[in-house]
């Protein structure tokens, strides 16, 4: 593949929070409700809100049924077109901060899995009370992203190791919305395209960043057809 094509899944591939999207219709009790401010980090809180449903008798087959409703963000089917007409060209991963059993979920019922060569989210499981399970993803040690996943990591990681594997990319492709997606778009080269989703954290994040703090070209979009005419029109 010349081109590597990061996905961001909440509000990028799909149109929802798919962590509101599980709670449609049900009210959290007041204990439950997550404060940004608070001392308890939003890994965490997932964790305490599926422990919920599961007490209230929502089981995953439940939970598997709202992440393949999902519906796909603007354009993002023909995006997913055009990609597997060109896989020759393009690998794509998924790094996201939901879970692997929501995102695997999501792409198995949207035909879009075999396009993937890695997904990267949360540890999802199921435990003995028939509970679906949350889990951090990693450690790091930035300042910016979240104590469970920092995206900028995985990002490094993975092109450092398809460089060890003689795979490099001419160019990098990151679309994204969230202010977690920000990080990664600060590792990428001059050559590189960051695509944030217009209005959204990522897109702001980028609008107030001082001069030279990223490097790759910035593309906003409001329909995922607009990447493809750039990425038709790179071609």
């Amino acid at each position: 593949p010349h081109f590597l094509l990061v996905f961001d899944f909440d509000e990028t591939l799909v149109d929802e929070n798919s962590d509101d999207s599980i709670l449609r219709g049900r009210a959290l009790p007041g204990h439950l409700r997550h404060d940004p401010d608070g001392a308890v980090p939003y890994n965490q809180h997932m964790q305490r809100v599926l422990a919920w449903l599961g007490e209230q008798g929502v089981r995953p087959a439940d939970l598997g049924a709202v992440y393949e409703a999902l519906p796909l963000s603007p354009g993002v089917p023909e995006l997913l077109q055009f990609l597997s007409r060109h896989r020759r060209l393009f690998e794509l991963v998924l790094i996201s901060d939901a879970n692997v059993f929501g995102v695997e979920a999501k792409l198995r019922a949207a035909g879009a899995r075999p396009l993937f060569r890695k997904v990267f989210s949360n540890p999802a499981g199921v435990d003995r009370r028939g509970f679906l399970t949350l889990g951090p993803y990693h450690s790091h040690a930035c300042p910016r992203c979240p104590a469970n996943m920092c995206k900028g990591k995985i990002l490094g990681e993975y092109l450092r190791q398809r460089a060890g594997e003689d795979v490099e990319f001419r160019r990098v492709f990151y679309l994204g919305d969230g202010a977690n997606d920000f990080c990664p778009a600060g590792i990428l080269r001059e050559e590189d395209v960051a695509f944030p989703r217009k209005g959204y954290p990522m897109h702001r994040l980028i609008l107030e960043a001082p001069p030279g703090e990223l490097r790759a070209a910035v593309v906003p979009w409001e329909s995922a057809v607009e990447v493809v005419r750039f990425l038709r029109e790179m071609m």
